[in-house]
């Protein structure tokens, strides 16, 4: 997975009355949890542009003033009801030798004999959530689609993968095609072979 580092300030207060002058200065509240401690910071809000406004999935090293550096993955974040700005994030620190839970994005690939066909392409998931350690994590987990006609589904299990577990049971349907109003019937594969010749016209008397 992608890594960003956000350099920040460790917060010594976090009553009302901090978190308030914290906002008020451009900076966006946060803690990161998980480890043995819990750990209050604070960041300018254009440090989490590259992190929350993207569909990508990153950890984060939380690179703090007095030297301390912080892996971790965001967790929750809140935004202001009327303004979108950010209020707070919370962080769980993540550690080399224990899985993490993370939903990622999915893609897909090829073209869809179905859709070709006129069918539409229907996302039941577009992220999915998994388990497994932040180094054997992909930024996006893919699913090819070529061989889906119309009325076929791909499901969590041909996306499986022996890098992590996926958290949904076996039946989940990822995608699928649905017939439209545009469709087209799909002929079976046609066997390779000669296509017999027209006759000649009879030779006239």
């Amino acid at each position: 997975m992608k890594s960003l580092t956000i350099n920040a300030s460790q917060r010594e207060s976090v009553g009302k009355k901090s978190t308030k002058a914290i906002r008020n200065a451009g900076q966006v509240p946060c803690v990161v949890y998980g480890g043995d401690t819990v750990t209050h910071f604070a960041a300018p809000e254009s440090a989490f542009k590259d992190l929350v406004y993207t569909p990508d999935v990153h950890t984060v090293v939380i690179a703090l003033d007095n030297g301390t550096k912080i892996n971790a993955i965001l967790q929750d974040i809140q935004f202001h009801p009327v303004t979108d700005r950010i209020l707070h994030i919370d962080f769980v620190e993540i550690f080399d030798d224990k899985p993490i839970t993370i939903e990622l994005p999915f893609r897909t690939t090829g073209n869809s004999r179905g859709v070709r066909n006129g069918g539409v392409l229907r996302f039941n998931l577009r992220r999915i959530k998994v388990k497994g350690l932040a180094s054997n994590l992909p930024d996006v987990i893919e699913g090819d689609i070529t061989n889906l006609k119309i009325g076929n589904k791909l499901y969590v299990t041909d996306v499986a993968s022996d890098d992590f577990t996926i958290l949904h049971p076996d039946n989940t349907v990822i995608c699928m095609v649905k017939t439209s109003r545009n469709v087209v019937e799909e002929d079976e594969d046609e066997e390779e072979g000669e296509t017999p010749a027209a006759e000649a016209p009879a030779a006239e008397a």
